[in-house]
């Protein structure tokens, strides 16, 4: 019989479970979109129609057909680009429904095209474009080179982000 004899370095390199996973982000787990029932959703709310976040502009059922189910026609315009997109579905059917997130921001400074913003928390964020919307990028520019206190709304969805208002910081 042959005899075995299996050596092993002093230190291993064996890995342990920890060094197996590369997390690179540390966001908190929260998705880009829900389910949410055709049905359920309602006008001026939000949809994914045609894989872009809109706000729901016009909605009508339909009702039954020979084969029974109630469709549901959607308008919704999107909320970075304003492009209007259509959709028709089930009413029974699933829908994904963006995860938008609005805050305000004081704006305390403009440089090229990017606005340095300052939340409640005194953070401060330099990645937000002015937007394209010209009378809004205008009016932003005037107010801040006006020296006037002001804050940018900027709406936020499946990883983009927008200046979308204007309004005087509150005294």
């Amino acid at each position: 019989r042959p005899l075995f004899l299996f050596v092993f370095p002093a230190q291993s390199h064996f890995l342990s479970m920890a060094d197996e996973h590369d997390f690179q982000q540390g966001d908190a787990g929260a998705s880009k979109t829900f389910p949410q029932q055709c049905s359920a959703l309602r006008k001026n709310g939000h949809v994914m129609l045609k894989s872009r976040p809109c706000k729901i502009v016009e909605m009508s059922t339909s009702k039954t057909g020979k084969h029974g189910h109630a469709k549901v026609h959607m308008v919704g315009i999107d909320i970075f680009s304003g492009k209007k997109y259509e959709d028709i579905c089930p009413s029974t059917h699933n829908m994904d429904v963006p995860n938008v997130k609005r805050q305000d921001y004081q704006l305390i400074g403009i440089d090229d095209e990017y606005m340095s913003l300052m939340d409640d928390n005194g953070c401060c964020r330099d990645d937000i474009k002015l937007p394209a919307d010209e009378p809004l990028k205008k009016e932003i520019v005037e107010k801040f080179h006006a020296d006037e206190q002001i804050l940018v709304t900027v709406i936020g969805a499946c990883d983009e982000e927008a200046a979308i208002a204007v309004k005087p910081m509150p005294k």
